[in-house]
């Protein structure tokens, strides 16, 4: 693809419309969808030893649901769209950093309490059994 045709498709497909969907009306209630996206485009060109020329690029492009406006008796609000897969990858991480960190605070106070080697990890019994 030419350089020329990737500007001119990254220029066609970043657009209002490609953010916002056309207004959805029933029973008096109006919606506009929204969508975040996002892209790149890249390019470039050259020339060779022989004297031969070219050039080339590419552009990628994605989107994901953000919400929609939604138009009430001459009021705006903001409904923002749910992604439960996000949702639980998001607690997923939190559940594990909360039980890798519990343990570890239980191991430091059982330490500082002058706890015995048993409460020591292998690692440290090695160590003060090698000493």
């Amino acid at each position: 693809m030419q350089l020329k045709e990737v500007l001119s498709t990254a220029q066609d497909a970043i657009a209002v419309r490609r953010v916002f969907a056309e207004p959805y009306e029933k029973d008096g209630i109006t919606l506009i969808a929204a969508a975040r996206i996002g892209g790149g485009v890249g390019g470039g060109g050259g020339h060779d030893e022989t004297g031969q020329e070219g050039e080339g690029g590419g552009f990628g492009m994605g989107g994901r649901p953000a919400g929609a406006y939604v138009i009430e008796d001459g009021s705006v609000r903001w409904m923002p769209a749910v992604d439960p897969a996000r949702m639980l990858t998001v607690l997923g991480a939190v559940v594990v950093a909360v039980v890798l960190s519990r343990a570890r605070v239980e191991t430091t106070r059982a330490l500082a309490a002058g706890a015995g080697p048993r409460h020591r990890s292998r690692r440290r019994r090695r160590r003060a059994h090698v000493r």
